[in-house]
C-alpha cells in the first residue's frame, strides 16, 4: 500500500498472478475543514484517516486474495474483527502493563502513590516489552513474515521514488534498505516513550484513584499521545540530516528490524504498482508515505 499527496493505492498479487491495482482519494477532510490543520489536531485527524484507510485497504487486499469460487468478506464481518481486536489491543498493551506494574509494586511493598516514576518506569517496561515481543512473536509465522516482507518492499521503492532511481526490480533490491527513517515503526516507538512520561503526571494528578479511573484516563489520552507524536516527527523530519534526528530515529529502526523483511523480486513489484499508482498525480519525485501506519503528510 502506498500513500501520496492526494491519492492512496492497493497493489495486491492475485491468485492467478496478476497484479491488481486500486487507487483512491484521500478524504481530503483537512482541506475542507482548515482548523483539522492546527497542531496536535492534525496528528489526530492523520491517525483517524489512517485507520479508516487501513481497514479499506484490509478489505480491498483480503478480497483480492480469494479465488473465484470462495465468498468476499463484507463490511460487517470486518468491523466485528477490528471490534474484536481493539478490545484485546486495550486489555493486553493498556491494561495488563498497569496490572503488572501494581503486581510488582506489591511484590516489593510499596504502591504506584508512594512512588509514581518507579511505578510509571515498571509499567512502561511491562508495554515495550509486551510490544517488541509481541512483534517479535508474530514474525514468526510465515503469513505474517510475508506482510512484513511486503513492507520491506514499501521502503525500498520508496527510497527509489524519493531519488529519482528507474524503478526497477533488480535495482531497488540491490541498492536500498528495508529501514525507513518515516516509518510507523517510529511513530509508535515515540507513543510508547511519551506514554510514560504522560502516565508520570496522570499518577501525580489521579493519587489515591482506583485502577479503574487509571486504565479508562490512559484509554482517552490516546489521541493526545498520537498528536504529540505526529508533531515530534514532523519537527525532527525538517532536517533529518540533523544529529537529533538520526538518534532519536535509531529505537523505531531497531524496530523495523523486527516489522521488515528482505523482500522477494516479485514483492517489490507489486510495490512499484502501488507507488507508480499515487506517483501519477504529483510532477515529481516527493517524499511518500508508505502503508496505513505512515505518520507524516
Amino acid at each position: 500500500m502506498m500513500r501520496g499527496p492526494v491519492s492512496w493505492s492497493v497493489a495486491c498479487r492475485k491468485p492467478d498472478e496478476t497484479i491488481a491495482i486500486e487507487k483512491r482519494p484521500l478524504p481530503g477532510l483537512a482541506e475542507r475543514h482548515k482548523w483539522l490543520k492546527w497542531p496536535l489536531v492534525r496528528g489526530v485527524l492523520v491517525l483517524g484517516e489512517s485507520l479508516a484507510i487501513g481497514i479499506k485497504a484490509l478489505m480491498i487486499s483480503a478480497n483480492h486474495s480469494l479465488d473465484e469460487d470462495e465468498e468476499e468478506l463484507t463490511n460487517r464481518q470486518l468491523g466485528w474483527s477490528l471490534g474484536t481486536t481493539m478490545i484485546l489491543f486495550s486489555a493486553v498493551f493498556i491494561a495488563l502493563p498497569v496490572l503488572g506494574a501494581r503486581l510488582v509494586e506489591s511484590f516489593i511493598g510499596g504502591s504506584d502513590g508512594d512512588h509514581p516514576l518507579v511505578f510509571n518506569l515498571i509499567e512502561g517496561t511491562f508495554r515495550l516489552g509486551i510490544f517488541v515481543g509481541y512483534l517479535y512473536l508474530i514474525s514468526l509465522f510465515k503469513d505474517i513474515r510475508r506482510v512484513f516482507q511486503y513492507h520491506g518492499a514499501e521502503h525500498k521503492t520508496i527510497y527509489a521514488y524519493e531519488n529519482g532511481d528507474p524503478l526497477d526490480p533488480a535495482l531497488i533490491d540491490r541498492k536500498y534498505s528495508t529501514l525507513h527513517v518515516r516509518c510507523g515503526t517510529n511513530f509508535l516507538f515515540i507513543v510508547l516513550f511519551l506514554t510514560i512520561v504522560a502516565h508520570f503526571f496522570m499518577d501525580l494528578a489521579l493519587t489515591g484513584a482506583g485502577l479503574v479511573p487509571r486504565i479508562a484516563i490512559r484509554i482517552a489520552a490516546i489521541p493526545v499521545l498520537a498528536g504529540l507524536s505526529y508533531e515530534a516527527i514532523k519537527l525532527a523530519s525538517r532536517n533529518e540530516d540533523s544529529l537529533f534526528f538520526k538518534i532519536s530515529m535509531l529505537p523505531g529502526l531497531a524496530l523495523q528490524r523486527i516489522t521488515t523483511k528482505p523482500p522477494t523480486l516479485d514483492q517489490i513489484e507489486v510495490a512499484i504498482v502501488a507507488m507508480q499508482a499515487v506517483a501519477a498525480d504529483v510532477d515529481s519525485p516527493r517524499k511518500a508515505e508508505e502503508g496505513p501506519e505512515a505518520p507524516v503528510s
